[in-house]
């Protein structure tokens, strides 16, 4: 050790370095202090290698180590100082070289996201871009303290109350899956009855309690199996309020709030989320007769004889958005949509499980339609301040959500933190749940650690338990209740319930955690309350460790009972501790990070304490009427939408006379009705595109046409009854009188076999007078003619027209002139479905699409515009190779990420292309005729081929019948061979309403109608 001399002059270099600051040490090189004359190896070492070490004892250890009287043990440790130090700095040096790499990485991300957004800003905007408002702009990404500021007095909320006294509005939410009812809510009774349960119910309830709300209908599926409560198969339920003293609002003889339970799917049997897709257009149908009804029923009372359609209707996860968005185009009334669950988080948790994408892709089937280059675009620009008015963009907006603070009971205790106070109250004995949870307790005075969800892998509960069985400090200090749902009999719960709960009974036997973990068999919605007070109690901890929380509800109860709270770092809960800051967050994959977590909080109690003051202190920002009028408050940005012709007619109450005076009023009206919408549309903030006035002065001169057609069928008709049967103005109330409406949607392969087919149906339906016929198609009304010339087949046979793939609907007409087609256009149709249509910035788009791919494949074929079959709201495209199209999803990707929406439809065994507004279809052109003039829809029966068109999945569902008809449409298969799903996902085919033919011969059909007891023999 006589050599290690030199240790105490570099210490003294490096001390000496220290003293003149790290700065200083960094400006000087070793060239300038050789040059100096003052160069020291020593001093080069320690200025180019350890400078900038932390070491904040370093002075006192070398002046203890130097003053060691033995030179042996002097030199040892100020060899050890030494090292010490070189590892730092080693340490150090490691670190820098790694966050320099992340910086690098970090600048060329910035630089590529760079590049992409100025390629994105650069693109040309469409005309309805630049028609839009900027005051439009800030829905999108303004916070919600920005532009909607919180109540913070009772005196505010009472002002706004009276601002709202004078409207009554009616809106509609929908939850299809799981059990809904008011009272008692059987949450955890599976993994469709959790939380989303209780918001809709509670959001329901408390919108119905707010100024300016008549009425909130809560639509949900009626349930009638033998294995849950007769609640559920109640058609309808009432929602009281929680407190009738709260009540904002004078009550009428519908107001209110109810749960109305819609039946559809499997009659006697509960059914998972999963298996009720192919009902959904039963949901959608039955939906639709029962809010026409009430909004008939509203229009008596508050609407002055007009209906009163929703505000809004909102759907609540992925299958009542679909449902939303039917019911929204059917009636043309704006959609709201929560998804409650988002398909880009749960993949990413997915992956961290350990999961592959193929895996993943194979079980679910359900990311596909993410896509991180139309996020981009569409976050690009909304930058660039383009609203969603025109190309359409969704307009998102966070509401945290609301809870009931009724059931707590407020003591003193909560908020300095003195759990004796609970004591000293023998008034108030302890409820009984809590010596239920005691009892499994060995030392029940230790802090709780309190979880409560269902035993489902996602809610990550088994992590938790490892957390805690393999943490001895947090064993020692706290114990742990699990409430997981209700359960009898584990072999009775579902497979993957019962194999987490197994899965948690033995880790509690692996750590041997008896008598430190509680996990009660049952609890009653009611009680929940209490466990959260006895958890306060004890000055306990409430965790959520799921994977992902969408949106966080327990951990807003947590707080408001004065707990603080562990969650997971992904989703909801991030904006819950923004506002309450009440606690800690962590990653759910991170063990040692959930113990560390427990530990620190249960451990500090100042900090315990903290936390607790915060979210008592802050937890009111999350009461429901403060979500309420947030949530009001985004749904008067929506622009109102209804049924433009409820201005003219009382819609389906209308059944008055039909005489030829009654019909001329009728049409007289129409042309009155529309004139005014078109004059009053840019007033009422319709999106108008460059070329609407020429469009108006179409319409107005088929109405005059349409007009003029009527007064002429009268005049010339010298008997009202033949008049009755000719005037465009009474066969429209004709379908409301038809026992059944046969609906011919076949497509066929060729032409020949469309006639041959709709001359069969027609034969054997016909025959009693009491049908009428619609023709449902993919063809041009001009194409119809000719083929039905060809047939000879008279139009007049005819109810309706559906055209151009649901994007035209027509009327047989008496005209009589040659230059016209014996046809009459519904305009209201056209008005019904204009809806963010992108016009002739949509058209322009599809020519360059067609464009490039003609570029790309030269010698195979064309995509040519066909402007001969094009209409306003139709745009097709002749397609002599179907192979050059690609898959319609992907087409209308494409679309989408130019921020242009439109429903494209492969047909014709994909000669045809046609792109038609996005709430067009030929499913929903029958239920516009049901909203209309009254179609019942369970009388209709569909007509179909074996295959069809790409729309002719929609064509399959809903309450009304389909024959399909095998052996037809066969070669279209071809079209549908990128579909990523069976049919049978989609369509339920053992339904009672759907048969199939054997084949399309007389005999055939006949049997096939005969199964569905239309006729007899």
């Amino acid at each position: 050790m006589a050599g290690n001399d030199w240790v105490n002059s570099y210490l003294e270099a490096i001390l000496d370095v220290c003293g003149q600051g790290i700065s200083d040490a960094k400006k000087k090189s070793s060239l300038l202090l050789r040059e100096r004359g003052h160069f020291s190896p020593t001093r080069y070492f320690v200025e180019e290698v350890i400078t900038g070490f932390d070491e904040s004892d370093l002075h006192r250890s070398w002046v203890r180590a130097a003053a060691t009287k033995s030179p042996q043990e002097r030199n040892t440790r100020l060899e050890n100082m030494c090292w010490r130090i070189w590892n730092l700095a080693r340490k150090k040096k490691q670190l820098e070289g790694e966050e320099a790499q992340r910086n690098a990485k970090r600048r060329l991300e910035h630089e590529r996201g760079r590049r992409e957004a100025t390629a994105d800003m650069s693109e040309d905007l469409s005309e309805w871009e630049k028609a839009d408002l900027p005051s439009d702009v800030q829905t999108h990404g303004d916070s919600i303290k920005g532009t909607m500021p919180r109540i913070s007095s009772a005196d505010v909320m009472e002002n706004w109350a009276i601002q709202q006294k004078d409207k009554k509005c009616y809106i509609v939410l929908i939850s299809l899956h799981g059990l809904l009812r008011g009272e008692n809510m059987e949450l955890g009774r599976d993994s469709d009855t959790g939380g989303q349960v209780k918001y809709v119910v509670e959001l329901a309830r408390a919108l119905g309690n707010m100024p300016g709300v008549y009425r909130v209908d809560l639509l949900t599926r009626q349930v009638a199996a033998p294995d849950v409560d007769w609640s559920y198969a109640e058609p309808t339920e009432m929602l009281n309020p929680r407190n009738a003293e709260d009540s904002m609002k004078e009550l009428g003889e519908s107001s209110g709030s109810y749960i109305i339970r819609i039946p559809f799917g499997p009659e006697d049997k509960y059914i998972p989320k999963e298996l009720l897709w192919p009902h959904i257009p039963e949901f959608v149908d039955g939906a639709l007769s029962h809010i026409i009804q009430m909004s008939k029923v509203l229009g008596e009372q508050i609407g002055g004889g007009q209906p009163v359609w929703p505000v809004a209707i909102h759907g609540h996860y992925a299958d009542a958005g679909g449902s939303a968005a039917l019911l929204s185009g059917a009636l043309n009334v704006p959609m709201l949509f929560t998804g409650h669950s988002l398909g880009r988080n749960k993949l990413e948790q997915l992956l961290k499980q350990g999961r592959t994408r193929q895996e993943i892709e194979e079980q679910w089937r359900l990311y596909e339609g993410f896509d991180p280059v139309l996020e981009r675009k569409l976050r690009a620009r909304i930058k660039r301040g383009v609203s969603c008015h025109g190309r359409f963009m969704p307009r998102m907006v966070v509401i945290p959500p609301g809870m009931e603070f009724h059931h707590i009971v407020p003591h003193d205790g909560d908020v300095d933190g003195n759990p004796e106070k609970f004591d000293n109250n023998p008034s108030s004995p302890d409820p009984p749940i809590w010596s239920e949870i005691m009892n499994f307790f060995s030392n029940p005075r230790k802090p709780m650690i309190l979880a409560l969800a269902r035993p489902d892998p996602k809610k990550n509960l088994t992590t938790l338990v490892k957390a805690f069985g393999e943490c001895r400090p947090l064993r020692e200090l706290a114990n742990l209740t699990l409430i997981m749902g209700n359960r009898d009999d584990i072999d009775e719960m579902s497979g993957t319930n019962a194999a987490v709960l197994l899965s948690i009974l033995k880790l509690i036997d692996k750590y041997d955690l008896y008598g430190l973990v509680a996990y009660p068999k049952h609890h009653r919605q009611s009680e929940v309350p209490d466990i959260y007070r006895l958890a306060a109690k004890t000055k306990g901890v409430f965790i959520n460790p799921a994977f992902i929380e969408p949106f966080g509800l327990t951990l807003i109860e947590a707080a408001a009972h004065g707990l603080p709270i562990v969650a997971t770092k992904n989703g909801g809960p991030v904006d819950i501790h923004r506002v309450l800051d009440n606690g800690l967050l962590v990653d759910p994959h991170d063990q040692q990070c959930i113990a560390d977590a427990l530990l620190k909080l249960v451990s500090d109690k100042q900090l315990w304490t903290r936390c607790r003051q915060n979210g008592l202190k802050n937890i009111r920002l999350f009461s429901w009427p403060e979500h309420c009028k947030t949530y009001l408050s985004r749904i008067a940005i929506c622009k109102p939408r209804q049924p433009q012709w409820q201005r003219s007619d009382v819609g389906l109450g209308n059944s008055g006379s039909d005489s030829p005076g009654d019909s001329l009023r009728d049409i007289q009206d129409l042309s009155l009705n529309l004139k005014f919408s078109l004059d009053g549309e840019k007033n009422e903030g319709m999106d108008i595109e460059e070329n609407s006035s020429d469009q108006k002065s179409s319409l107005e001169s088929a109405v005059s046409k349409l007009t003029k057609g009527a007064v002429d069928g009268v005049e010339k008709t010298g008997s009202a009854e033949k008049a009755d049967q000719n005037s465009v103005g009474n066969r429209f109330p004709a379908l409301k009188r038809r026992r059944y409406i046969f609906v011919i949607a076949v497509d066929c392969d060729t032409t020949s076999d469309f006639l041959e087919t709709t001359k069969i149906v027609m034969e054997i339906t016909g025959k009693d007078g009491s049908g009428g016929f619609i023709l449902s198609t993919s063809l041009s009304i001009s194409d119809i003619h000719s083929a039905m010339a060809l047939a000879k087949i008279n139009p007049s046979d005819f109810d309706a027209f559906i055209c151009n793939s649901g994007s035209e609907l027509y009327y047989p007409s008496s005209s009589s002139e040659a230059s016209e087609l014996p046809f009459e256009l519904d305009l209201e149709y056209q008005s019904h479905i204009e809806y963010r249509w992108g016009g002739e910035g949509l058209r322009k788009t599809l020519v360059r699409w067609a464009a490039s791919v003609n570029e790309k494949n030269v010698d195979e074929g064309k995509i040519v515009e066909d402007k001969s079959g094009s209409t306003t709201y139709c745009y097709s495209f002749k397609v002599k190779d179907s192979a050059l199209l690609p898959p319609v999803k992907e087409l209308q990707k494409l679309m989408r990420i130019q921020a242009l929406r439109c429903h494209v439809i492969y047909c014709q065994n994909g000669t045809k292309l046609n792109v038609i507004p996005v709430v067009a279809s030929r499913a929903q052109a029958l239920r516009y005729l049901y909203v209309r003039w009254g179609m019942e829809l369970s009388n209709a029966v569909v007509f179909v081929g074996e295959c069809g068109d790409t729309d002719y999945e929609g064509l399959l569902g809903g309450v009304h019948k389909t024959v399909i008809l095998k052996g037809i449409g066969t070669n279209a298969s071809k079209l549908h061979t990128s579909r990523s799903y069976p049919l049978e996902h989609v369509i339920s085919y053992d339904s009672p309403n759907i048969v199939q033919s054997e084949a399309y011969t007389e005999e055939d059909i006949k049997a096939s109608l005969g199964k569905l007891g239309i006729i007899k023999g």
